[in-house]
């Protein structure tokens, strides 16, 4: 399989058209993807999210054909009942978005093990499970792809998002190894690393209410262009913005000096509060 080959390899190798599984779409970044993808020459969208009123209103609005299943995917039967979703309404599936993700914003000396767990319920175990599933349809209609939504806090973590960033380092590097593993079998798993993006999920409200931090944030339809690069342009991994793989490879060059950054009083501006945080709450 050649690694360079555009959304050709994924699509129109084959007479059946695009079939895309995406998490999360409901809102946010799963939602524009959606919107995004349904662009795409006779493409079939599977919505998945837990609130059916959204998935159907977005299904309506769309400009493709798209099926929606609610389930929350903590859920034991989640995977089972996805993968009978898609096999009885579309029978075939070419690119699957690993997109859902929540987090809920605490030091571990506040929120413990409890917190890392239910965070890495949804962010990794999640999709780990989904993805076991889909699988061997995914090997069976290759050229196909997985893309996995992580984070810039896969590659860098910040004070009270330590259960988050575990759950997104955990998620790049399960990636890397699930790329060469299923190259062989014609599945090209790709990673996308969003910074701030203003999302229900994520406002990021901190941010955007100053202008001098405001730039830092970016828009859902950039992640979903990111998506499209890393799934059917079978990028490897990208970065959104892009500049923000520098954070990474600051950690790597210089880890003290970024330690010593965020464990000063200026890092407090970069945490935020979450939807799921707002949730509690409420």
């Amino acid at each position: 399989m050649n690694d360079q080959s555009p959304h050709e390899d994924l699509a129109a190798a084959s007479s059946t058209p695009l079939v895309a599984l995406i998490t999360g779409a409901s809102s946010g970044i799963g939602e524009a993807t959606a919107r995004r993808l349904a662009r795409e020459p006779g493409a079939q969208l599977v919505l998945v999210a837990r609130r059916e009123d959204r998935l159907r209103k977005l299904a309506e609005t769309l400009p493709a054909q798209a099926s929606l299943i609610a389930v929350d995917l903590t859920a034991e039967d989640a995977p089972a009942r996805v993968l009978e979703h898609v096999c009885s309404h579309h029978g075939r599936l070419t690119l699957l978005v690993n997109n859902a993700g929540a987090s809920w914003r605490a030091t571990f000396a506040e929120g413990g093990y409890a917190n890392v767990r239910r965070t890495m319920e949804v962010n990794f175990d999640a999709a780990v499970r989904l993805t076991e599933v889909l699988l061997p349809l995914l090997r069976a209609c290759a050229p196909s792809a997985i893309v996995n939504v992580s984070s810039t806090a896969g590659r860098i973590a910040r004070p009270g998002a330590g259960a988050y960033s575990a759950s997104k380092f955990a998620l790049a590097g399960w990636s890397d190894a699930l790329f060469a593993e299923e190259r062989p079998h014609g599945v090209h798993v790709g990673l996308v690393l969003p910074g701030f993006i203003a999302t229900e999920g994520f406002p990021a409200s901190e941010l955007t209410a100053r202008r001098a931090t405001r730039w830092m944030v970016s828009t859902p339809e950039r992640a979903a262009e990111a998506i499209v690069d890393a799934g059917l342009r079978r990028k490897p991994e990208r970065h959104v913005p892009r500049p923000y793989a520098l954070a990474g490879m600051a950690r790597l060059l210089a880890p003290g000096l970024v330690r010593k950054v965020l464990a000063g009083r200026g890092a407090s501006v970069f945490t935020t509060k979450t939807g799921a945080d707002a949730a509690d709450r409420r």
